[in-house]
């Protein structure tokens, strides 16, 4: 089995659920007393996400950048970013260390594809939303994503950053998850949704929504683990 390298804490909410997706997996595919090999680097994500809202790129790929030198050198045989608006430096990342930087979306794409999707809509931050980053790798993936409306990708950001990441959890956001995803069936004929924060797949799951539901989350670590056991 090859070890992962995790850049993780952002937030540690969602980490704490690669971590249990990862050795899920690999005692399911391994069986008996199986657990993954993994080497975790944790950011302070308040810094991070100070930066993310100041709109400093450079310095926030500086951060990742340093997680990943620091992941390769401890022995790690590719990295998983668990975040899916730091992918937005995910290039520079790979350039920087000499082992392989799993992508969040092509895994994505090949998910949506195998279920027949086509037009899923997208539910993350605003930067993952309103940057091109993402929406352009599932394009080049054959996964043309949709967007909530301006109010709406307001809404959620704000569930993000200010419920999620703190361990938040309230009902009245689920629901608006979900009445959001509504409308963008009615409204742009979105044939699935996208948990394209790493957080939601905590506050939502699939038996929630009316159209099948991409976990990110949860597809990421299966690309993890079927790299760490190929």
């Amino acid at each position: 089995m090859k070890t992962l390298g995790l850049i993780g804490g952002m937030s540690w909410e969602s980490t704490t659920t690669y971590y249990q997706w990862l050795n899920r997996l690999a005692r399911t595919r391994l069986g008996g007393q199986h657990s993954a090999k993994l080497l975790i680097w944790s950011a302070d994500f308040a810094p991070v996400a100070a930066l993310q809202a100041a709109g400093d790129w450079d310095a926030a790929t500086a951060v990742m950048i340093d997680a990943a030198k620091r992941l390769e050198g401890a022995g790690a045989d590719a990295v998983l970013i668990c975040a899916n608006t730091m992918h937005l430096m995910a290039s520079e990342v790979a350039e920087a260390i000499s082992i392989p930087v799993l992508h969040v979306t092509d895994a994505l794409a090949s998910a949506i594809r195998a279920a027949g999707s086509r037009r899923p809509l997208l539910l993350a931050t605003r930067f993952t939303m309103e940057k091109s980053f993402y929406r352009d790798r599932l394009r080049a993936g054959g996964v043309e994503a949709v967007l909530p409306e301006a109010d709406e990708r307001d809404r959620l950001h704000a569930i993000i950053f200010d419920e999620l990441v703190q361990g938040r959890f309230e009902p009245g956001s689920r629901a608006a998850l979900i009445e959001i995803t509504r409308r963008a069936i009615t409204r742009d004929g979105a044939d699935g949704v996208i948990l394209g924060c790493t957080e939601f797949g905590l506050l939502v799951s699939a038996a929630d929504m009316p159209v099948p539901v991409f976990d990110t989350t949860e597809i990421h670590a299966r690309a993890g683990m079927d790299f760490a056991l190929a």
